[in-house]
C-alpha cells in the first residue's frame, strides 16, 4: 500500500514562504519607522506608533515561528508513519503513537502526534492537515490515527531497521 499523505499540501508555503515574507516584510516596516521620516514630530512615547509596531512585529515572530517553523510534512500507511522537515524522512511504528490532539482555535487545526519513543524529531510532531471545514468539530485524521495506533499489535511498535 502507497502510503497517504495526511499533511496539507501549504505545509511547505505555511513553513518556509509565509514565516520569511511575513517577518521580513514586517520588520522592514518596522524599522523604516524607526530610521524614516515617521520619526520626526512623534508625541508622548505612551502613544508612540512606532513601539506598537515593534512590539507587533515581536509578538507576531514568535507566534509565526511558533505555529509555522515547526511543521512536519506527514504521510501514513497501515504499519508506519512517514515524518519529513523537507530534507529527511523518517519512519516510525504507528504503535509508537502515544498521543494524538489538535488545536481547534487555530485556523490551520494543527495536530499534534506525541510518541512512546523520541525519536529524530522529539517525543511529538507538529503538521497541518489537510483543509477541514468543521469549524468547531475535530479533523477526521485525528481519530484515524488515534484508531490506528490503539490497533496496532506490540510486534510492530519496534523500530524499523534502518
Amino acid at each position: 500500500m502507497e502510503p497517504r499523505t495526511l499533511s496539507s499540501a501549504q505545509t511547505f508555503t505555511a513553513k518556509f514562504i509565509f514565516p520569511v515574507l511575513w517577518i521580513s516584510i514586517f520588520g522592514i516596516g518596522t524599522l523604516s519607522m524607526w530610521l524614516g521620516a515617521q520619526s520626526a514630530g512623534v508625541g508622548s512615547a505612551s502613544k508612540d506608533p512606532r513601539l506598537e509596531f515593534l512590539v507587533a512585529w515581536v509578538v507576531g515572530t514568535l507566534f509565526i515561528l511558533l505555529t509555522c517553523a515547526g511543521l512536519k510534512r506527514v504521510r501514513i500507511d497501515a504499519k508506519y508513519i512517514y515524518i519529513s522537515n523537507y530534507f529527511r524522512e523518517i519512519q516510525i511504528p504507528v504503535g509508537n503513537i502515544s498521543e494524538v490532539t489538535e488545536n481547534r482555535i487555530l485556523n490551520m487545526h494543527p495536530i499534534t502526534i506525541r510518541f512512546r519513543d523520541s525519536n529524530e524529531f522529539g517525543k511529538s510532531i507538529r503538521f497541518m492537515p489537510t483543509r477541514w471545514f468543521g469549524f468547531w468539530s475535530s479533523h477526521p485524521v485525528v481519530a484515524e490515527l488515534k484508531e490506528l495506533s490503539s490497533a496496532a499489535k506490540p510486534d510492530e511498535m519496534a523500530r524499523p531497521d534502518a
